[in-house]
């Protein structure tokens, strides 16, 4: 049995896909693929990434619409770009501060 990687990023950070034109924040890691059969056959096979890899979770969106992305970590690059994401499930989870990154919401429990 393989040691899973520790990820490259982390729950926060804002990334952009390195192929398709999206961006988005880290909610949640995988430290090796947990989607479906399913969803990964999806993928052309020329493309398809392996599964022996961190796969991030994100609050995703393109110049169209906000969406949830399941995405392998070859495949993400950091964002620079400090433009806030307008998906608007990231100020539910995340509060951003003053230098644009995000940190994780905590709520009091009672």
């Amino acid at each position: 049995m393989r040691k899973a990687r520790v990820g490259k990023y982390t729950i926060g950070q804002v990334v952009r896909h390195r192929i398709y034109p999206f961006r988005g924040v880290i909610f949640d890691v995988d430290p090796v693929f947990a989607n479906t059969e399913e969803w990964y056959e999806a993928i052309p096979e020329e493309v398809r990434p392996s599964k022996d890899q961190p796969f991030y979770h994100l609050f995703a969106e393109n110049a169209e619409t906000e969406y949830i992305a399941y995405v392998s970590e070859q495949n993400l690059l950091p964002d620079d770009s400090g433009e806030p994401v307008r998906h608007p499930q990231v100020s539910e989870v995340f509060e951003r501060d003053e230098d644009g990154s995000y940190r994780r919401r905590f709520e009091v429990l009672n």
